[in-house]
């Protein structure tokens, strides 16, 4: 199949996503729930490009052939900057800078925030020797769950409650130590905000 890629024809297989077009074309766009290592998932939108002039998600489209994808239509990238700035909303302070997703709001421009209503509350749990969550910084990617799930197979961790209060618990909300965690780290490797984090030893 060709599709064009910003005018550029490239050549994929059948079942390639837009998003992997776009990156061997040489190229990029923002992702927030994303990792290459888990399953598609589609949640954040902060991936948008045009399709065909439509805007799009390009982690979960499949290419067709003669698809026009445009990465840096203006439409797609105002949705996407205005995803991540509700996002940054919701937490209590600016994201650690070298998280994925300071990164990510200093990509497509979002330096201050418009909106402020309420903010998650601090809540630390530390009870845990190798990993240490701070669910106040939790937006709710699904990264984590699905890192438990699809790379470790050890299914410690749930998605709980729906929007302002949606969050992740390890077991039944009684911490990794009573869960079925096996200190892996996935879910602290794949965690885009520092939510889940490993415990230094130093």
């Amino acid at each position: 199949m060709n599709v064009l890629v910003d005018g550029a024809a490239i050549e994929v297989e059948p079942g390639t996503t837009v998003l992997e077009a776009i990156r061997a074309c040489g190229g990029d766009v923002p992702t927030l729930c994303f990792d290459e290592r888990l399953a598609p998932f589609g949640a954040c939108r902060v991936c948008l490009v045009s399709i065909d002039g439509k805007p799009a998600t390009s982690c979960t489209t499949p290419c067709r052939d003669g698809m026009a994808v445009a990465t840096r239509d203006p439409h797609a990238q105002r949705i996407a900057a205005n995803v991540v700035e509700l996002v940054l909303s919701e937490l209590p302070g600016p994201p650690q800078p070298d998280t994925e997703l300071a990164a990510v709001a200093r990509r497509l421009g979002v330096d201050t925030v418009r909106w402020r209503g309420a903010t998650h509350e601090e809540r630390h749990d530390d009870r845990h020797p190798y990993l240490a969550f701070r669910h106040e910084l939790c937006i709710s990617c699904g990264r984590c769950v699905r890192a438990c799930d699809e790379i470790q197979g050890a299914f410690a961790l749930t998605a709980t409650g729906r929007g302002f209060d949606a969050n992740v618990a390890a077991g039944i909300d009684g911490g990794f130590l009573e869960s079925s965690c096996v200190s892996c780290g996935a879910c602290a490797a794949t965690c885009p905000t520092g939510a889940i984090a490993e415990v230094s030893s130093a």
